[in-house]
């Protein structure tokens, strides 16, 4: 077999690990030798025509091979190569030569239709890792845990006393320096060829049942390449395969394997791929465990140490580690001393990582995973080039983003967008339509900043599978916008409940879908017309609000939208006071979440704007007098009627003393301690409930007298109630309540608006005093960087006493302290 691989005067078979640095060199030094006629590659043979985009300019690997079936893009496979992949290398070379490159594995429309190649993309994303076989054999075949597979590279590794399969491969093989000069080129491939075969005589397939059908069809390609170019051909492939190839079989036995496979229509094309996605980890089966660190192997042969541990220390200065040129010489010279204790031809991650450790760590594994995921595997994006075949969908996105100056990155990044300039909002509309098409490139996260509709913020990272569900997102439209039109009335049509349509409906305005809107529309009013949960449609209202706003905001007629809201906020109102009877911890919980969601839907769609003046005002009227019937049936749950005191309060809408009297009733010697308990975290739960405790002494000395009345045997009840709410506060806030309960009642209460001016807290005025208020405006410009703004005649006199006509008049409009309106 060794002849056969290597003999000048037939194929030579050259058994590769499909992503190997080591792998890559022999094989362009083995072609150099052999100078063949032709090259064949393992890989979908539909790909021949693709192979000129590889020596472009425009290609940049890390790339793949993208096969989908043409009636269901869902059904794909990848090829990925790399720039340390020898099958990349072959190509390269054999372009740079004038050599033909023929595809020779089983064809992607039998493959996808067999669905035993690579993993759907869908599948990929879940795939557990795959054994280490897999990195020999190409790892294209399907998984299925009840087959039993054989490792070759482990049986290997074991046989020559590793306990490594992954250190034993790249000690034979990834830490090649040349790969080989002159008659040595092909001796690689000869030893691993003979050790293949010695294990497929033991093995036979090792439990790769699908493997006689691909090299079936290898043969059938290997002979047809033969009658074309004569012997002088080479073969690139799995070195699983090289046994497999050399075998002498029959044209029939060959062609009888391959009768009767099924066959879709395919469509292939490059797409950008990534180390990320080359790791083993991803669920990629013939992946690596450190791409990164193969690539810098493949890219600086000469002295890699030394270069990596000069990476490492540039990255970890970027990160303020204290890392020095003298740390960088101490840890080459710890790594190769680790090197040589343990037998190896060259340190390998192991021994960096030591050295790493032990060197710039101070012992510590702090800065590992920070090199791990940044130099290890990496994060470098690949690219293709404009002219590569692509679906008219993926055609239409490419323009939007080159116009729209987005650019696909590995990396995850954020970007902060301001809808009011015009290409913030065209990046917008994108991101949104491609969302909605199943293509999240970009996922909507909260702002740092401002929390205006004016403003989005997003967390934008490309992967490769997204260049799938472009391809399945196709069936709906050539363009984004149609595309995403006809997706969003499809869905519209199809949902199920009223909260699924009313988020649609919120998308669609995000996205800007005029023509898709109506339809929604329908569809939404259908399903708030049939539904009649109070809860379902409490679910549905604060979406449906929100659309409104952001139609409001975006320019969009949203008057259709904000009638339904209206009438769908009109049916929730008559029907959360029956709702709220009767309710356990867990519906009463529940319930608390719809009042919450309800009364801020209120707030925005009763907003006073405009012409709806007048209506906002009436639905906000509305929505208190539900309010109020809540908060004072007693057969509501003490959790409702707490926090529909606490909204009515926060509105203004309880007047003078109506607080007080309701959380009297709530917490009267007659109301079980639970159901007291259950009302106090209803009123004073969250995070602001102990600030309003904190400036009310009337409330705080209620629940405090509530509290100390509780009877022994129910304390022990109502204590995880109280904890779960006081838990909420800031420990600033529940110091300061401690502190004001420690020193018991205050010696005057709070005057209530309304009362008489000499009913005022103690150490405050019953006015404003100009004088005293101006002297801290200096501080306030400085601080909030505003101009003087007149202000210089406020400069208070030290010398001049206090003038009471200046204080403010309770009677007049609300004035700042220079007198102009606020």
């Amino acid at each position: 077999m060794s002849e056969r691989t290597a003999n000048r005067g037939g194929p030579v078979l050259l058994g590769v690990r499909h992503h190997g640095p080591g792998s890559a060199r022999a094989v362009r030094a083995a072609l150099e030798q052999c100078r063949p006629a032709a090259v064949l590659i393992e890989g979908p043979p539909e790909a021949d025509e693709l192979v000129p985009l590889a020596a472009q300019e425009g290609m940049r690997p890390p790339v793949a091979l993208l096969a989908h079936a043409q009636d269901d893009p869902g059904r794909a496979a990848f090829w990925p190569l790399a720039e340390f992949s020898p099958e990349w290398g072959a190509m390269r070379w054999a372009l740079a030569h004038g050599v033909p490159v023929r595809f020779i594995d089983l064809p992607a429309a039998h493959s996808l239709a067999r669905g035993d190649d690579e993993e759907t993309a869908d599948d990929r994303e879940t795939a557990d890792d795959q054994e280490t076989a897999d990195e020999a054999t190409g790892g294209q075949e399907a998984r299925s845990g009840a087959e039993v597979r054989i490792d070759p590279i482990g049986v290997l590794a074991e046989a020559a006393g590793y306990d490594d399969p992954e250190r034993w491969w790249e000690d034979v093989i990834e830490h090649r320096g040349s790969g080989g000069a002159g008659a040595d080129a092909l001796a690689p491939f000869a030893a691993l060829a003979e050790a293949m075969g010695a294990l497929r005589e033991t093995y036979g397939d090792g439990g790769h049942d699908r493997d006689p059908v691909r090299e079936a069809h290898m043969r059938l390609r290997l002979r047809a390449a033969r009658r074309e170019f004569g012997n002088d051909v080479a073969v690139v492939c799995g070195a699983w395969h090289v046994p497999a190839l050399a075998r002498r079989t029959t044209m029939t036995a060959d062609r009888q394997l391959l009768k009767g496979l099924p066959k879709v229509k395919t469509a292939v094309t490059w797409v950008p791929w990534t180390h990320r996605r080359l790791a083993r980890r991803s669920g990629y089966g013939a992946g690596i465990a450190s791409p990164g660190w193969y690539g810098h192997l493949f890219s600086a042969p000469d002295r890699p140490v030394e270069r990596w541990l000069t990476k490492v220390a540039g990255l970890l200065r970027e990160e303020d580690y204290a890392v020095s040129s003298a740390h960088v010489i101490e840890a080459v010279r710890l790594a190769e001393g680790l090197a040589t204790v343990r037998g190896r031809p060259l340190a390998g991650l192991t021994e960096l990582d030591d050295a790493v450790r032990a060197v710039m760590g101070d012992g510590t594994d702090a800065p590992s995973s920070l090199i791990h995921d940044r130099l290890v595997v990496g994060e470098v994006l690949g690219k293709v080039p404009e002219d590569a075949p692509a679906v008219p969908l993926q055609q239409d996105i490419d323009r939007s983003r080159r116009t729209l100056r987005l650019k696909p990155e590995a990396l995850e990044r954020e970007l902060e967008l301001d809808l009011r300039k015009e290409t913030d909002a065209g990046r917008s509309r994108l991101l949104h339509r491609l969302r909605l098409l199943g293509i999240p490139w970009g996922e909507p996260t909260r702002s740092r900043g401002s929390t205006g509709t004016f403003r989005e913020t997003w967390r934008l990272r490309w992967e490769p599978e997204l260049s799938v569900r472009v391809a399945e997102a196709g069936i709906w439209g050539t363009t984004v916008l149609s595309a995403a039109t006809a997706k969003a009335a499809s869905e519209a049509a199809g949902a199920a409940g009223l909260a699924e349509v009313t988020a649609l409906a919120e998308r669609c305005l995000l996205a800007e879908l005029p023509d898709a809107l109506p339809v929604v529309m329908q569809a939404l009013s259908d399903r708030a017309a049939l539904d009649a949960d109070v809860g379902h449609l409490a679910q549905a209202l604060p979406a449906l609000v929100r659309s409104v706003r952001y139609g409001d905001v975006r320019g969009t007629d949203a008057a259709a939208l904000r009638e339904v809201a209206t009438g769908l906020a009109e049916r929730v109102f008559v029907g959360l006071p029956p709702a709220c009877l009767g309710l356990d911890a867990d519906g009463a919980a529940e319930m608390r979440g719809h009042l919450d969601a309800t009364h801020q839907a209120v707030g925005l769609l009763g907003q006073p704007e405009s012409e709806r003046q007048a209506g906002g005002k009436q639905l906000r009227a509305r929505w208190a007098g539900m309010l109020r019937a809540v908060s004072e049936r007693d057969a509501v749950p003490g959790l409702l009627r707490g926090r529909a005191t606490r909204l009515l309060l926060d509105d203004g809408e309880l007047g003078d003393g109506g607080a007080e009297r309701l959380m009297g009733l709530a917490l009267s010697p007659g109301t079980p301690p639970t159901e007291a308990a259950g009302w106090i975290e209803g009123f004073a739960g969250g995070g602001d409930g102990g600030m309003l405790l904190v400036h009310d002494a009337r409330l705080l000395a209620l629940v405090d007298g509530w509290l100390t009345g509780v009877p022994d045997a129910a304390f022990t009840d109502v204590l995880p109630l109280l904890r779960r709410t006081f838990a909420e506060y800031e420990s600033g806030v529940r110091r300061t309540l401690g502190e004001l309960v420690r020193r018991g009642p205050a010696t005057a209460p709070r005057h209530p608006a309304g009362d008489a001016p000499d009913a005022a807290v103690p150490g405050f005025g019953p006015g404003l005093d100009r004088d005293r208020a101006a002297a801290v405006l200096p501080t306030l410009r400085m601080l909030l960087g505003i101009g003087q703004h007149g202000f210089d005649d406020e400069q208070p006199d030290p010398s001049r006493p206090a003038d009471p006509s200046r204080r403010a008049d309770p009677s007049r409009p609300a004035d700042d302290l220079t007198g102009a309106r606020t």
